[in-house]
């Protein structure tokens, strides 16, 4: 059961990164660009999510924590330095 809430939580964070290229693409919004990057790296986060939870208990820890902080990065750089 843990497996199947770990898949969705990847599949939302991965049609969220989808959703907002798309609409960067046709708005040329470019927050939504940052933003898209940041939910990429969460995506990335919570497949290895999966991994560790279920194959490796917890020995992935810090690598966890350091993609979900550089996934964040992009984010806060779009919050801070976009003009629009």
């Amino acid at each position: 059961m843990n497996f199947v809430i770990y898949g969705l939580c990847a599949t939302t964070a991965l049609i969220c990164t989808l959703l907002m290229v798309r609409a960067y693409l046709i708005s040329g919004y470019r927050l939504l660009l940052w933003s898209s990057w940041c939910f990429a790296g969460l995506t990335l986060n919570n497949i290895i999510l999966m991994f560790d939870k279920l194959a490796y208990s917890n020995d992935l820890l810090t690598l966890r924590l350091s993609i979900a902080f550089i996934a964040l990065l992009p984010l806060i750089y779009g919050l801070i330095f976009e003009d629009r």
